[in-house]
């Protein structure tokens, strides 16, 4: 049965943290708050925590996960990134986008798109998000807490604890997150190209939602 934690979503306490973050090194599988939504997560070389979620989400191997990362310098050393691109990252990060890049050596194979080799790569603007990087000094592999067959990602704290407290090690509660997840954005080709609409601004990528 899942710990759960309730922890302030602005000033997280650093004991709460230290915990999570030994629940991850113990190959634990959280669910954690975000700037956009309640997302799933583990240890980037954590194969059997990986293999849980996506039984969770039921989704198969073209699904992209997303590594969490705590800055550019970060994100540079898990993809491919241009000068362009690197523009683009430094102007919108950190916020609520997901951005698809090449990967770059440093991601195992089983984390890239089969075809594409690609990465997703993220840089939440959320407090609890940072204080969980900077303590694991490494990404996070994520995914949305949106479950089979829901319309919307899970954001009640009780309804959370109801459904997944025998699937996860640990439900870190902050409050709510919102139910819109992030805006896409595939950065791989000549001009930024939509995936998704979420919940980041498509203008500064000369994106036309209509």
């Amino acid at each position: 049965m899942a710990q759960f934690f309730s922890i302030h979503s602005h000033n997280p306490h650093s004991r709460l943290i230290r915990q999570a973050v030994t629940i991850l090194r113990d190959e634990g599988v959280i669910i954690y708050p975000t700037d956009s939504c309640y997302a799933l997560g583990c240890q980037v070389g954590n194969k059997n925590a990986m293999t849980r979620i996506r039984a969770i989400r039921q989704v198969d191997e073209k699904h992209h996960f997303t590594l969490v990362c705590r800055d550019l310098a970060e994100i540079s050393h898990y993809a491919k990134v241009d000068n362009r691109q690197y523009r683009l990252l430094k102007a919108n990060t950190p916020g609520s986008y997901t951005f698809i890049l090449q990967a770059s050596r440093e991601v195992p194979r089983r984390l890239q798109h089969p075809k594409r080799y690609t990465i997703g790569i993220r840089v939440p603007d959320h407090p609890v998000v940072q204080a969980l990087l900077a303590e694991l000094n490494e990404p996070l592999l994520s995914s949305t807490l949106i479950l089979p067959d829901d319309t919307f990602p899970l954001n009640d704290s009780q309804e959370i604890r109801d459904r997944m407290e025998h699937q996860v090690e640990l439900i870190m509660d902050a409050g709510s997150c919102g139910i819109e997840m992030t805006s896409v954005i595939d950065l791989t080709g000549d001009v930024p190209e939509l995936i998704r609409s979420g919940k980041g601004s498509l203008a500064p990528f000369g994106i036309d939602h209509g």
